[in-house]
């Protein structure tokens, strides 16, 4: 059920950041957390979830020396702000909040 923006005053918010590049990720919760305590609402986090780390191995040649290999690798990094009692002028300013190509943000109620 989606509630309208006039009960989002009691409503608990998580906000959920994941990015590739661990700087853009922090840069990104700071301005999150700013815009928050202009609001002057309660705020947790960012809480640092473990870093999820993909690691692929590749031929270096497509015929002959399969022993000789290659390790490349993709690290996802996630942070998690929780609000409590949000008002709907605070989730309105984290909706218009301009963050940086390559940072994913998700809001949950």
């Amino acid at each position: 059920m989606v509630r309208p923006l006039n009960d989002f005053h009691e409503a608990k918010v998580r906000i959920k950041l994941s990015s590739y590049s661990a700087s853009l990720l922090n840069l990104s919760c700071n301005n999150v957390l700013q815009s928050i305590k202009e609001s002057n609402t309660s705020v947790k986090g960012p809480v640092f979830l473990p870093t999820r780390r993909r690691v692929y191995c590749v031929l270096r040649s497509p015929h002959v020396n399969k022993d000789s290999r290659e390790h490349f690798e993709i690290r996802s990094h996630f942070r998690i702000i929780d609000i409590s009692s949000c008002s709907s002028e605070t989730i309105e300013m984290l909706m218009r909040l301009d963050l940086p190509t390559g940072v994913n943000i998700e809001i949950k109620t």
